[in-house]
């Protein structure tokens, strides 16, 4: 199985950024502790801060993955293109996010892309991304 998590802009800087609500923990120093946790899938990530290359990533894995966790940061608010890409490929998308986006800001209340994928896992800090994992997992029991 392979699993392909996706973080948009800003979360390269987790664990320097807003401590308070995104933690002291780097999201590699994350990654690199939960791999072993899977060792039945294979799991990469890609981080960019530019909307196209998260296009350009989610076409490329999303036919041939089994399945991709994607917090989009900002962009799950505003990008279009980012949903367009996730209903164009065919590999199962689940949401995620650090915080609870309904607690925040009005504006952050609204995803464009979760409309899209298979679920939406939200405030559970960093374990958010185990919890996305472990979805795919599990069977579909409707």
């Amino acid at each position: 199985m392979k699993i392909s998590i996706i973080n948009g802009p800003n979360l390269n800087l987790l664990g320097k950024r807003e401590k308070g609500i995104y933690g002291d923990t780097s999201f590699e120093a994350w990654f690199e502790k939960i791999k072993p946790h899977f060792p039945q899938i294979e799991l990469d990530y890609f981080q960019s801060n530019i909307e196209g290359e998260i296009v350009s990533f989610i076409q490329k894995v999303g036919f041939s993955a089994d399945g991709i966790v994607i917090n989009a940061g900002a962009y799950t608010h505003t990008s279009i293109a980012i949903r367009d890409a996730i209903s164009a490929v065919t590999t199962p998308v689940v949401e995620v996010h650090i915080s609870n986006i309904l607690t925040r800001e009005s504006f952050r209340h609204e995803s464009l892309i979760g409309p899209v994928c298979k679920g939406s896992i939200m405030g559970f800090s960093l374990d958010s991304y185990r919890l996305g994992i472990e979805s795919f997992l599990k069977p579909d029991l409707g």
